[in-house]
């Protein structure tokens, strides 16, 4: 198994709201044309409905049993959990997903169990970009393809050496596409093995091409996402935002949905912003949430991702807290700060409105 240490931090459920049409006309005055019309405004109305929706997409987190292996039993009940706060997708084998501290056996057997258990509700993603060069990881994209996922994310810092150009990062990932038949793709700017940002020049060429249909951003930087926006505006390529910090703002410019680490401890209110960053009548709480969320994340990150589980702990989800890649005891008084904090979170729900998830 290969290991990384010194961890740093870092098509879907579609939701139909018919369009109602009413009609003040005497009967029989309403011809088949007019029905006919009647009828397309409601299905364009509906997949209007569709296209625009925002989904809060979480990086799932791993079980470990007392032996430190997947508990694929507590995968399936985190699932639940996800999809009752309200989640429109899952991003498997995950660096959340400690996928670093994993043989390439448990990244597939832990994908296709989420794929298999999701059985088609939400579309489902995984990294499948490891490997030693650029052939090995396109035979491994394509195990991780075999799972069923609706996309196999490639990692921008396996495509390219750090001190390589963005020239050569292109080069690879047309290698990439060349070797990886039609499956479709995506990109994930993830912090290992280096954090590799994926530029403009960048952006355009992935986009450019069909296949890819899903990018997650950690830039961390509202410049750079509204860029990046700009790019896949009207495209194929769905864009998830990382970062707390920028969520609301990433949301309110056409980003398709969040998919940050907090989602690990609060989920609600992640399914909640996306839901309603774009309502008018909720700005005021969405400002007010955004500004929590932002504050809250250094409090909920170290320690992190045995944080997140102490955290579910409470909550009632019956995991350990057993994780590969920090095996540090969180401290008493860290501790007491997430005691603290999922307070916080049941206040939030109340300002909100939102009844968080019974375990």
């Amino acid at each position: 198994m290969k290991i990384i240490s010194n961890l740093s931090r870092r098509e879907f459920l579609e939701k139909t709201v018919p369009a109602a049409l009413g009609f003040s006309v005497a009967p029989g005055l309403i011809q088949a044309s007019q029905m006919q019309d009647a009828h397309r405004f409601s299905q364009q109305s509906a997949e209007m409905t569709r296209k625009e929706m925002q989904k809060f997409v979480p990086v799932m987190i791993t079980p470990y049993d007392d032996n430190s292996k997947i508990d694929f039993n507590k995968v399936s009940r985190l699932i639940d959990f996800y999809l009752a706060a309200g989640a429109k997708g899952f991003f498997a084998n995950c660096l959340s997903s400690e996928m670093f501290y994993m043989s390439d056996e448990e990244r597939i057997a832990l994908t296709k169990h989420v794929v298999k258990y999701i059985n088609g509700k939400v579309p489902v993603v995984s990294t499948g970009s490891f490997g030693e060069t650029i052939k090995e990881k396109a035979l491994f994209a394509k195990k991780i393809h075999e799972t069923g996922v609706d996309a196999v994310i490639l990692i921008s810092g396996h495509l390219a050496e750090k001190d390589q150009s963005d020239d050569v990062l292109i080069e690879n990932f047309e290698k990439m596409f060349t070797l990886t038949g039609n499956m479709r793709l995506g990109t994930y700017e993830c912090p290992l093995p280096y954090k590799r940002i994926i530029s403009p020049k960048v952006f355009s060429f992935l986009v450019s091409n069909k296949r890819m249909i899903y990018h997650k951003d950690t830039s961390e930087d509202i410049n750079q996402i509204r860029a990046k926006l700009d790019i896949c505006r009207g495209t194929q390529m769905e864009f998830y935002d990382a970062h707390s910090a920028t969520a609301l703002e990433a949301l309110q410019n056409g980003a398709k949905g969040l998919s940050p680490i907090s989602g690990n401890f609060y989920p609600e209110i992640h399914s909640w912003l996306c839901e309603n960053a774009n309502n008018p009548s909720k700005s005021a709480d969405a400002s007010w949430i955004q500004n929590e969320i932002a504050n809250m994340e250094p409090v909920i990150s170290k320690f992190y991702p045995v944080s997140s589980k102490y955290f579910l702990q409470k909550r009632g989800l019956p995991i350990s807290l057993i994780c590969r890649s920090n095996k540090t005891q969180i401290p008493a008084e860290q501790r007491e700060i997430l005691d603290a904090a999922y307070k916080t979170f049941l206040g939030w729900c109340e300002r909100l409105g939102i009844k968080a998830v019974s375990v």
